[in-house]
C-alpha cells in the first residue's frame, strides 16, 4: 500500500477575495466577482502535493458550516482529508483587492480552543499516522492551544520514525527547536532566523555561522532558508548549498513558500537524493509564483524550470 503525506493545518480558513476598482470607506461597496477557496498554508501544501501526484491527506481542526465548506472544496478536487471536528466555527479570511493592486486584509482569529481540545487533537494526530511517510505542519495555531503543540506532534511522529517538515515561525518554532525531538526540516527566511536568535543577521556568511553554531539548529537535518528571487540557502546536516533560480514573471507570489514545502515533502517521501530534494522544492515554489491561483502549479512546466536551477556547494 502506497504511503501518504499528512499535511496539517491547525487554523484553516475560507479565503474570500473581493476585487474592487476603488475601496469606498464608510460607504457601500458592491462586489460582482467573489472567489472563495479552502485556505490555510497546509491546504496550499496539500493542493500542490495533489498536483504533483503525491498521495496526500489534509488534516487539522475544522468546525461549523465554514469547516463543511472547506471539506466540500477538498472533495471537489479529490483531496483526501481527516480533520478533527470541533463545535465551533472555523474562520474566514477576507482580502479586498483595490486601487491598483493594493490589498486590504480582514482576518478572523478563528476558534478559541482549550487544553482538552489539544489533548483530543494529539490522540487524533497519533491515530492518523498509520501508513504516513512524511508529516508537514504549516502555519499558526488557533487561540488557546499551547506553543508546545508542534513539539508534542514532532515527538509523536519521531517515535514512529516519520520525518516532520515544519513551516512555522515565532514562539511555536522556537519551542519546537528547543525540544528533545527536532523537526526533520524547517523552512524559515532570514528575518525569522534573526527573530529566533534575537539578533540581526547582516549577510549569508553570518547566517551560515548562526546555523552552524547556535544550539537551536543542532539535530535539524534540513534547514531551507528562502531568499525570494535570489533562491535559497540550504543546510543539510553539516553541508551548505546555494541555490539560484532563473528570472521569472511573477504573477502571484502568495503561497510560494507552501508550494516549496510541498515539493520538499514530495521528494523526501519519494526517497530521492539531496540534490533532487532541494531542486524539487525550488521548482514548485517558482511554479506557484507564475500562476494567478494560490497553491497551484502547472506540472507540465516542472522539468523545464527544474533544469534552470543552479546549485553550488559552499563548504
Amino acid at each position: 500500500m502506497t504511503k501518504s503525506i499528512l499535511a496539517v493545518t491547525m487554523n484553516p480558513s475560507v479565503d474570500i477575495s473581493y476585487p474592487l476598482e476603488t475601496l469606498q470607506l464608510n460607504s457601500v461597496n458592491r462586489v460582482t466577482e467573489v472567489t472563495k477557496t479552502a485556505g490555510g498554508k497546509g491546504l496550499n501544501v496539500a493542493r500542490v502535493l495533489h498536483q504533483l501526484h503525491s498521495p496526500v491527506i489534509a488534516s487539522g481542526i475544522l468546525g461549523g458550516t465554514i469547516g463543511q465548506f472547506i471539506e466540500k472544496k477538498l472533495d471537489e478536487t479529490k483531496i483526501k482529508h481527516n480533520f478533527m471536528p470541533i463545535n465551533q466555527e472555523s474562520r474566514n479570511c477576507i482580502a479586498i483587492l483595490h486601487d491598483d493592486m493594493q490589498q486590504t486584509e480582514i482576518l478572523e482569529t478563528g476558534p478559541l480552543l482549550d487544553e482538552q481540545d489539544e489533548a483530543n487533537f494529539l490522540i487524533h494526530f497519533e491515530n492518523s499516522l498509520d501508513n504516513i511517510s512524511v508529516v508537514t505542519i504549516s502555519g499558526s495555531l488557533p487561540k488557546g492551544l499551547s506553543t508546545e503543540l508542534y513539539t508534542k506532534m514532532i515527538e509523536i511522529a519521531s517515535i514512529r520514525e516519520i520525518p516532520v517538515v515544519l513551516d512555522s515561525s515565532g514562539k511555536p518554532l522556537k519551542v519546537s527547536l528547543s525540544g528533545r525531538h527536532k523537526p526533520f526540516l524547517i523552512k524559515p527566511n532570514q528575518e525569522e532566523i534573526a527573530q529566533l536568535i534575537e539578533k540581526p543577521i547582516h549577510d549569508l556568511v553570518e547566517l551560515q555561522e548562526v546555523l552552524t553554531i547556535n544550539s537551536l539548529f543542532k539535530g535539524v537535518e534540513w534547514i531551507v532558508i528562502s531568499l525570494g528571487a535570489d533562491g535559497a540557502l540550504v543546510k543539510h546536516n553539516e553541508e551548505f548549498f546555494r541555490l539560484t533560480i532563473p528570472k521569472i514573471d511573477v504573477v502571484n507570489p502568495v503561497g510560494s513558500g507552501d508550494s516549496t514545502v510541498a515539493g520538499l515533502a514530495s521528494a523526501i517521501a519519494a526517497g530521492t537524493d539531496d540534490v533532487e530534494v532541494m531542486k524539487t522544492g525550488m521548482t514548485t515554489g517558482m511554479l506557484n509564483t507564475m500562476e494567478k491561483q494560490t497553491g497551484f502549479i502547472n506540472n507540465e512546466l516542472f522539468n523545464e524550470y527544474y533544469q534552470k536551477i543552479s546549485l553550488k556547494k559552499l563548504n
